[in-house]
Protein backbone atom coordinates (compact mmCIF):
# COMPACT_ATOMS: atom_id res chain seq x y z
CA UNK A 1 0.00 0.00 0.00
CA UNK A 2 1.27 3.47 -0.89
CA UNK A 3 2.05 5.76 2.02
CA UNK A 4 1.93 9.62 1.54
CA UNK A 5 3.20 12.49 2.28
CA UNK A 6 2.51 14.75 5.34
CA UNK A 7 0.66 16.67 3.29
CA UNK A 8 -1.42 14.50 2.28
CA UNK A 9 -1.78 12.37 5.66
CA UNK A 10 -3.32 8.83 4.45
CA UNK A 11 -7.07 10.34 5.81
CA UNK A 12 -9.65 7.39 4.71
CA UNK A 13 -12.84 7.82 4.74
CA UNK A 14 -16.29 6.50 5.40
CA UNK A 15 -19.97 6.86 5.92
CA UNK A 16 -23.98 7.05 4.73
CA UNK A 17 -26.86 9.80 4.87
CA UNK A 18 -26.90 9.16 8.53
CA UNK A 19 -26.40 12.75 9.06
CA UNK A 20 -25.42 12.02 13.25
CA UNK A 21 -23.08 9.18 13.02
CA UNK A 22 -20.13 9.17 14.92
CA UNK A 23 -17.95 6.61 13.12
CA UNK A 24 -17.11 5.38 9.78
CA UNK A 25 -17.76 1.70 8.70
CA UNK A 26 -15.43 -1.01 8.34
CA UNK A 27 -15.31 -2.58 4.88
CA UNK A 28 -13.48 -1.83 1.62
CA UNK A 29 -12.69 1.98 0.93
CA UNK A 30 -11.91 4.14 -1.96
CA UNK A 31 -10.20 7.32 -1.30
CA UNK A 32 -8.61 10.46 -3.36
CA UNK A 33 -5.81 11.93 -1.93
CA UNK A 34 -4.84 15.19 -2.82
CA UNK A 35 -2.14 17.85 -2.32
CA UNK A 36 -3.49 21.11 -3.66
CA UNK A 37 -0.45 23.34 -2.70
CA UNK A 38 2.19 23.74 -3.04
CA UNK A 39 2.81 20.90 -5.45
CA UNK A 40 0.20 19.74 -6.92
CA UNK A 41 -0.58 15.88 -6.47
CA UNK A 42 -3.25 12.89 -6.44
CA UNK A 43 -3.31 9.17 -5.73
CA UNK A 44 -6.16 7.04 -5.20
CA UNK A 45 -5.96 4.08 -3.06
CA UNK A 46 -8.23 1.30 -2.16
CA UNK A 47 -8.12 -0.09 1.15
CA UNK A 48 -9.31 -2.50 3.37
CA UNK A 49 -10.05 -1.05 6.99
CA UNK A 50 -11.15 -3.01 9.94
CA UNK A 51 -12.83 -2.27 12.80
CA UNK A 52 -9.47 -2.09 14.60
CA UNK A 53 -8.62 0.54 11.93
CA UNK A 54 -11.75 2.84 12.24
CA UNK A 55 -10.52 3.08 15.87
CA UNK A 56 -7.55 4.20 15.05
CA UNK A 57 -8.75 6.19 12.38
CA UNK A 58 -11.09 7.97 14.69
CA UNK A 59 -8.44 9.19 16.93
CA UNK A 60 -6.46 10.92 13.74
CA UNK A 61 -4.68 10.50 11.03
CA UNK A 62 -0.96 9.20 10.76
CA UNK A 63 1.32 7.60 8.92
CA UNK A 64 5.07 5.42 9.14
CA UNK A 65 6.87 8.58 8.50
CA UNK A 66 4.94 10.67 11.56
CA UNK A 67 2.94 10.58 14.83
CA UNK A 68 0.40 12.23 15.13
CA UNK A 69 -1.20 14.11 18.33
CA UNK A 70 -4.60 16.07 17.53
CA UNK A 71 -5.82 17.86 21.29
CA UNK A 72 -8.52 18.93 19.31
CA UNK A 73 -10.23 16.31 17.71
CA UNK A 74 -14.01 15.75 17.24
CA UNK A 75 -15.82 13.18 15.05
CA UNK A 76 -19.22 13.80 15.96
CA UNK A 77 -22.74 14.94 13.93
CA UNK A 78 -21.26 14.10 10.77
CA UNK A 79 -18.62 16.79 10.92
CA UNK A 80 -14.69 16.31 11.71
CA UNK A 81 -12.71 19.20 13.29
CA UNK A 82 -9.02 18.21 13.99
CA UNK A 83 -5.94 20.31 15.20
CA UNK A 84 -2.84 18.87 16.29
CA UNK A 85 1.03 18.48 15.80
CA UNK A 86 2.59 15.64 13.84
CA UNK A 87 6.84 14.73 14.01
CA UNK A 88 8.74 12.65 12.29
CA UNK A 89 11.22 10.97 13.16
CA UNK A 90 13.78 13.01 12.52
CA UNK A 91 12.20 15.62 14.77
CA UNK A 92 10.60 18.04 12.24
CA UNK A 93 7.39 19.10 13.35
CA UNK A 94 4.34 19.91 11.18
CA UNK A 95 1.42 21.38 12.27
CA UNK A 96 -2.33 20.11 11.32
CA UNK A 97 -5.82 21.62 11.42
CA UNK A 98 -8.64 19.78 9.08
CA UNK A 99 -12.42 19.95 8.78
CA UNK A 100 -14.82 18.33 6.70
CA UNK A 101 -17.74 15.86 7.00
CA UNK A 102 -18.73 12.05 6.85
CA UNK A 103 -21.52 9.71 6.98
CA UNK A 104 -21.31 5.58 7.48
CA UNK A 105 -19.97 5.59 3.70
CA UNK A 106 -18.65 8.79 2.47
CA UNK A 107 -16.03 11.31 4.20
CA UNK A 108 -14.35 14.61 3.21
CA UNK A 109 -11.58 16.50 4.99
CA UNK A 110 -9.12 19.26 3.97
CA UNK A 111 -6.14 19.89 5.66
CA UNK A 112 -3.68 22.87 6.25
CA UNK A 113 0.07 22.46 7.18
CA UNK A 114 2.81 24.53 7.76
CA UNK A 115 6.16 23.62 8.95
CA UNK A 116 9.81 25.17 8.09
CA UNK A 117 12.20 24.03 5.48
CA UNK A 118 15.72 25.43 5.96
CA UNK A 119 14.24 27.77 8.27
CA UNK A 120 11.71 29.10 5.73
CA UNK A 121 8.32 29.28 6.46
CA UNK A 122 6.49 26.49 3.88
CA UNK A 123 2.50 25.93 4.13
CA UNK A 124 0.25 23.39 2.47
CA UNK A 125 -3.39 21.89 1.53
CA UNK A 126 -4.40 18.54 0.85
CA UNK A 127 -7.80 16.93 0.63
CA UNK A 128 -9.11 13.71 1.05
CA UNK A 129 -12.59 12.08 -0.03
CA UNK A 130 -12.99 8.40 0.07
CA UNK A 131 -16.43 6.20 0.25
CA UNK A 132 -17.11 3.05 0.91
CA UNK A 133 -17.01 0.30 -1.95
CA UNK A 134 -18.36 -2.47 -0.21
CA UNK A 135 -18.87 -4.01 3.44
CA UNK A 136 -16.14 -6.88 2.87
CA UNK A 137 -12.81 -7.07 1.41
CA UNK A 138 -11.67 -8.93 -1.40
CA UNK A 139 -9.65 -11.92 -0.37
CA UNK A 140 -5.98 -11.34 -0.33
CA UNK A 141 -3.83 -12.26 -3.04
CA UNK A 142 -1.17 -15.07 -1.91
CA UNK A 143 0.67 -14.32 -5.47
CA UNK A 144 0.28 -18.73 -5.08
CA UNK A 145 -0.23 -20.18 -8.21
CA UNK A 146 -1.39 -23.40 -9.45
Amino acid sequence: MKRLTPLALTLVALASPAAAANSILPGYWESTNRVLSPIRTTDVEKRCLTEADVEKFMMGPSNRHYTCTYPTRSFAGGKILLKGTCVSKKGRQVAVSGEGAFTETNFKLTANIATTFAGIPVSGRASTEARRISGTCPPKDTGASD
